[in-house]
Formats: structure tokens, C-alpha cells, sequence
């Protein structure tokens, strides 16, 4: 009997201090996705800029620019959810800049049903956010290009289809007919680590309550015999 208390004391503990490890580790990326979040939140919200010449998609993500020039009418659709609305598109314009850049820019959103709706060249100012999105991996299906249905933003992938720069801006405001802007905000991304820690730490309880629940039942049994 003194080998199974033992034996269970240190399976008890063992298994405590894994599981508390575990729910401190989930602490630290706590605080250190806070910090990244927060460095997002004040690139997002910097001071609006024209346009760089030279990009860097590390280095640029998330800054505001303002750009001039024209939508002209090219376009793919993106399959996402929208607020309150349901299934929609992304709708993603090939701009001429005024300078003569041809780039993207992501307009926002419509409802499905209003996905096939026209919509002309249109000359435009864009406010918003460099972004290269990183939605695409192995497991996103290929856009149907005859039908302009994509089911990600794969900024390289669509600006060879738009020909255009691999360069995109999220507009923050209204680009005009009909589409609502859906601009670049740190509440999209996850940040589930203190659900994590919460519940490895209530782990570590059940599982101390188990082994002392062992214990005693190892202990009771041998006074018994006694």
C-alpha cells in the first residue's frame, strides 16, 4: 500500500506541475500577444502617407496611406462573412494611381446576391491600410477564375490575374457604389491564450482533486486492513 500512496503522490504532483507549467506558458503568450496587438493597433492608426515608391511587405503591413486616381472596373470577389449581413464578397478593385501605379485595393464588402452587380471605372480617393493578408496555405481551395469567386486574399495570385503590384490597401472609408468598407482593425485578430491558461489551470485543480481524492481512498483502504 505505501507503493501505490507513493506511486500516486508522485503521479499527482507530476501531473500538477505539467499542467501548471502549461497554463503559465499560455500566461506569457498572453502578455506577449497583447504587446504585438497593441504594436499593430498604432501602426494601423499612425499618421496617413502617400504612397511609398519601395515596399516591404513586413515592414509596410498596416500603414495608412492615401492615394488618388481611378477604379478601373476589374475586380475579384472574395467569398467572407460579413457583420450582420451574412454571406458576401470581398470585392478587390485593380486603381491606376494618378501617378500611373496600378495596385489593389480592397473596397470592403456586399451581399452575395449583389456580388454580380457592375461596377464601372470610377475615379476615387482611397484612404486606408497596406496589408498582405496571409489567409492562403495549403488547404485553400483554388479561386473558380471563370466564375471570379476567390476564397482568399492572395495578394501575389491576384494581382497577376488584375495586373497590377502585389500591392493592396484596405480601404478604412466609403470607395462609392454600394460597397461598405470592412477596414484593417486588430478585433480580427484571435488572441485565445487566456482561455488557454484558464483552462490548463483548472486541469491542474481536477487533477490535484483527483489525486488527493486518491490518496485518501489508498490511505482508508489500508487502515482497514490494519
Amino acid at each position: 500500500m505505501r507503493r501505490k500512496l507513493i506511486g500516486a503522490l508522485v503521479l499527482g504532483i507530476a501531473g500538477c506541475a505539467v499542467l501548471l507549467a502549461l497554463g503559465v506558458w499560455q500566461v506569457e503568450r498572453l502578455n506577449w500577444k497583447r504587446g504585438i496587438l497593441s504594436e499593430i493597433a498604432s501602426r494601423i492608426d499612425a499618421p496617413v502617407a502617400d504612397l511609398p515608391a519601395a515596399l516591404d511587405p513586413q515592414a509596410d503591413r498596416y500603414r495608412p496611406v492615401a492615394v488618388s486616381g481611378r477604379f478601373t472596373g476589374q475586380e475579384v470577389r472574395v467569398l467572407t462573412s460579413l457583420p450582420g449581413i451574412g454571406a458576401g464578397y470581398r470585392i478587390i478593385g485593380a486603381f491606376v494611381t494618378e501617378d500611373g501605379r496600378r495596385i489593389m485595393v480592397d473596397r470592403g464588402g456586399v451581399p452575395q446576391v449583389e456580388g454580380d452587380v457592375p461596377r464601372p471605372a470610377l475615379e476615387a480617393q482611397v484612404t486606408g491600410n497596406l496589408h498582405w493578408p496571409r489567409e492562403a496555405d495549403g488547404f485553400t481551395p483554388d479561386p473558380e477564375l471563370e466564375r471570379n469567386i476567390w476564397f482568399a486574399r492572395d495578394v501575389p495570385r491576384m494581382a497577376e490575374v488584375l495586373d497590377t503590384e502585389p500591392v493592396l490597401i484596405v480601404a478604412r472609408s466609403e470607395t462609392g457604389q454600394g460597397v461598405v468598407p470592412l477596414p484593417v482593425s486588430v478585433e480580427g485578430i484571435p488572441n485565445n491564450h487566456l482561455q488557454y491558461a484558464v483552462t490548463w489551470f483548472t486541469l491542474a485543480a481536477i487533477w490535484a482533486g483527483m489525486t488527493v481524492l486518491l490518496v485518501w481512498r489508498i490511505t482508508r483502504q489500508t487502515k482497514e486492513r490494519v
